[in-house]
């Protein structure tokens, strides 16, 4: 135990110092990008590191939280012009399998593995999901984690150079500057909306359960502001160290293996991305950088994120990733089953 605590705190540390770094040679998102550049390259140079367990899942609760306050009135009313784009979410995963698929196969991937390895869901869900159908679950790790960790990376470069977007939106406003009951009202939002969720066997019940129970919250006027600018960076913080040590112990062999499939497949998803962003985009169902976001295959807390400094309509972009996710979720063991893909011969 002393060990794992000892690891966990120099983790933590090299974590604040990539922090520091990029701010010093002002980088953005030095909270997000400075401890996962942190973590990447010293997990990839063979260091112990160790994520923060139930910490950095309390951290996403902060992102729920975030979500949910932007959840007003307006917005709900906005739902039924957002159909549209929508609607396209499922024939964008159902294209994804379908080129993903054949494309792991022929890498030479197993049937299980190439299955979970293709759907665009949260890392953690496709590993579990994954590994219990008889998959390379270190596999699946290293490819997700890689498609999360190149988008993250590629998008904010992609939203300033292309779209012209400034990521230097107002994430919150300072602790100091917010009610008292409505910093404990989101507190006792993020636990009990986690802890809810968790108890019900919710997907994603670390960011769905406080969104929920906040959302409930600014619905009914008890409050009317995000979490505070302090706890969104600890967020970050916590997010970016958590795509870096997933590179922990990771060999020469899998580099060359699981890494460079992964870099691979970010290359055929950025293509699908661009085209839907495209499509959401000419056709009037939404603005650019919202369609961007929207479509980008990254994790649900990373996209909170990014349409967080992005200034973006924060309603418009997670309602897209949610119903990736909930296809992804819902669908993806189903259709394993339906299509007959088989466990692995050991």
């Amino acid at each position: 135990m002393r060990g794992t605590s000892t690891r966990r705190l120099a983790t933590l540390a090299l974590a604040l110092t990539g922090v520091g770094f990029f701010h010093l040679l002002s980088l953005p998102l030095p909270f997000l990008f400075g401890p996962m550049t942190a973590c990447l390259l010293a997990a990839l140079a063979g260091m112990p590191l160790k994520g923060m367990g139930a910490i950095s899942v309390l951290a996403r609760t902060i992102l729920g939280v975030a979500v949910g306050a932007s959840i007003t009135p307006e917005v709900v009313g906005r739902i039924p012009q957002m159909m549209g784009s929508v609607a396209l979410v499922p024939v964008y995963v159902v294209l994804i399998g379908l080129v993903g698929v054949p494309f792991f196969r022929r890498l030479g991937y197993d049937p299980v593995t190439s299955w979970y390895a293709a759907m665009p869901g949260g890392l953690q869900d496709m590993v579990i999901f994954g590994t219990e159908a008889g998959g390379d679950g270190r596999a699946l790790a290293l490819i997700h984690a890689t498609r999360v960790l190149v988008i993250v990376t590629l998008a904010p470069m992609i939203l300033t150079g292309l779209y012209g977007a400034g990521l230097t939106g107002a994430v919150g406003a300072p602790a100091r500057d917010l009610p008292l009951q409505e910093l404990a009202l989101m507190a006792l939002a993020a636990v009990a909306g986690w802890k809810g969720a968790e108890r019900i066997g919710m997907f994603g019940a670390s960011i769905l359960g406080p969104m929920i129970v906040t959302a409930a919250l600014s619905l009914t006027g008890l409050i009317h502001t995000r979490p505070p600018a302090e706890a969104i960076w600890a967020a970050q913080l916590f997010i970016g160290l958590g795509i870096g040590v997933q590179y922990v112990g990771v060999t020469l062999r899998e580099m060359r293996s699981f890494i460079l499939s992964g870099l691979a497949f970010v290359t055929l998803l950025a293509v699908m991305a661009a085209a839907f962003t495209e499509i959401v985009t000419l056709s009037g169902l939404a603005h650019p950088i919202e369609g961007f976001l929207a479509f980008a295959p990254g994790g649900q807390a990373e996209m909170t994120v990014l349409a967080l400094v992005a200034g973006a309509d924060l309603g418009f972009v997670i309602l897209h990733h949610l119903t990736r996710i909930v296809v992804v979720i819902m669908g993806a063991p189903v259709a394993a089953r339906l299509l007959g893909v088989k466990r692995p011969q050991k």
